[in-house]
């Protein structure tokens, strides 16, 4: 090989460089023989590099591809939010990372194998079998709002989802609204404690809608309960996907918000200040919540039995979508 000859090198040397064998290699060399390698622009296959090395440094992440996304959860405001920090503090810890979209949990055990992952982040399972998951893979895995009895080496990050709702709840109480809904496509794991906490903050049960997932059969929903909307000073959306949605009905219905419906969301994404008006939301910090999953995975490389469950603080952040109520 010329890039041996150039350096006077082994070419067992250049080819250990090319596939990560650089344990018996000086650092110094392991430097020349890089440079000269992005000298002539060479560029090896990346995904026999990796499976051949030890550790492929590839994090996966698995998104669970819900029915209610469409297909399009990629798209999702949490789902995309979560996944721009993921990138960015995978990268800064000097790995890769690969996506999943599944609807079936345990399609997390051939996609680790396959890649010979060090660890995975995973999104949207809020109640399913991690213990059943964790028996089958040897890679440490962090969960995002996960809902379950943690028995041993998975490390679960869920929101503050409760006092999330109560700051809504105490936010409303204080501008004078009473009539207050909430709508969710469900009554499980966060959104139900969302809820509760809405009701906890305002001091009163707030009303509770049950929503269709599918866009076009919720606005068929919203338009058959138009009449009960317009009943409510306020209402707080589960997630800021819904949030939204319910503006873009509303205003084309002729109801303004925030001067007739105060609309409040819950997530804190970008979409949030790309709407009109402005949404008032929960605000999660998606970049702490990324730090913290990839600082618990190499935490969980190291320390194998390693377990821990993190809540994470919630803010409201007031926009322009709600208003003091004017008697």
């Amino acid at each position: 090989m010329d890039i041996a000859n150039e350096l006077g090198v082994s070419t067992a040397t250049v080819s250990n460089v090319i596939h990560g064998k650089t344990k018996k290699i000086s650092s110094q060399t392991v430097k020349r023989v890089q440079e000269k390698l992005e000298e002539r622009g060479y560029i090896p296959n990346m995904a026999a590099t990796l499976l051949a090395q030890n550790s492929s440094r590839i994090v996966g992440v698995v998104i669970n591809d819900h029915e209610k996304y469409e297909g399009r959860v990629l798209t999702d405001p949490f789902i995309a939010s979560s996944i721009n920090d993921l990138a960015d503090e995978i990268e800064r810890g000097d790995y890769f990372m690969m996506i999943q979209k599944t609807t079936d949990l345990m399609a997390a055990i051939q996609f680790a194998s396959m890649w010979n992952m060090v660890g995975m982040v995973i999104l949207g399972f809020c109640d399913h079998e991690y213990q059943a998951l964790r028996s089958q893979i040897h890679i440490p895995f962090v969960v995002y709002d996960g809902y379950f009895e943690n028995k041993g080496r998975i490390c679960n990050l869920q929101l503050d989802d409760w006092d999330g709702g109560r700051q809504v709840g105490e936010y409303l109480r204080g501008l004078g609204h009473h009539r207050v809904l909430c709508i969710s496509d469900n009554q499980e794991c966060m959104d139900q404690r969302r809820y509760e906490g809405l009701c906890g903050g305002l001091g009163v049960q707030a009303d509770f809608m049950m929503i269709p997932m599918e866009k076009a059969g919720r606005i068929r929903y919203y338009q058959q309960h138009i009449a009960q909307l317009r009943g409510y000073s306020a209402i707080f959306a589960v997630s800021d996907y819904y949030a939204v949605d319910l503006i873009h009905f509303l205003q084309s219905s002729g109801v303004k918000v925030p001067d007739d419906v105060s609309v409040i969301g819950f997530d804190g994404s970008a979409i949030c200040e790309q709407v009109v008006p402005s949404l008032t939301s929960v605000q999660q910090d998606y970049r702490a919540r990324a730090q913290m999953a990839v600082s618990l995975l190499k935490r969980m490389r190291e320390q194998p039995d390693y377990t821990e469950d993190i809540t994470i603080p919630v803010k409201l952040v007031v926009r322009n979508s709600s208003r003091r109520l004017c008697h």
